[in-house]
């Protein structure tokens, strides 16, 4: 199932799924197919039975941090969830990510804009300058980008690239084609 080479992180929100430890399979043994060991935070059991639910979030949030210190790359599923933007969990893995100095690649199965997507979501409309603004007032970025700039803009800088698909919503955390990809080109840059 897991390949030979260099350990992926594999960020995002399939961890919420119905059936978390099939998705991680199906990414992991793609992964393997490519040369590459998939890291999945499900990986590591933990002991969290009878932990307050504070402190089960505590020992999930450093397993992975610990997982993520232990790879070379991250592949991350920047498909938005709960909202207009990537899960917020999946962001802060791929700034720890370049904070190390791995190379973050990224994904996301919804090929609508960031700014379409907050408008779509909360907009107030525009100011008098012109500017579009959320329902609190707040200005909504307008930099043509997958989602907010910085985690376009790191995954860019650290010599990644962000692949988009357009993917039915039924779909949206499942279909791995644009995974896929991800490791195609990890694959013609790093093996």
């Amino acid at each position: 199932m897991n390949g030979t080479g260099k350990r992926i992180y594999l960020a995002g929100p399939e961890v919420f799924l119905s059936d978390p430890y099939e998705a991680g399979r199906r990414k992991c043994e793609l992964c393997g197919r490519y040369g590459f060991i998939g890291v999945y935070p499900l990986d590591n059991p933990l002991a969290l039975d009878g932990l307050p639910p504070r402190e089960q979030g505590k020992l999930i949030s450093a397993a992975n941090e610990a997982s993520l210190r232990t790879c070379h790359l991250v592949i991350a599923n920047m498909t938005p969830f709960r909202g207009p933007s990537a899960d917020a969990g999946t962001a802060y893995e791929m700034g720890f990510a370049r904070a190390l100095g791995l190379p973050v690649f990224a994904y996301s199965n919804c090929a609508e804009p960031f700014t379409a997507r907050t408008a779509a979501s909360a907009c107030g409309g525009r100011d008098v300058s012109g500017v579009l603004r959320d329902n609190a007032g707040m200005l909504i970025e307008q930099f043509d980008m997958t989602d907010n700039l910085m985690l376009d803009g790191g995954v860019l800088a650290g010599g990644g690239t962000v692949i988009i698909r357009d993917i039915a919503e039924a779909m949206r955390f499942t279909d791995l084609s644009a995974f896929e990809e991800c490791l195609s080109r990890m694959k013609e840059k790093y093996l």
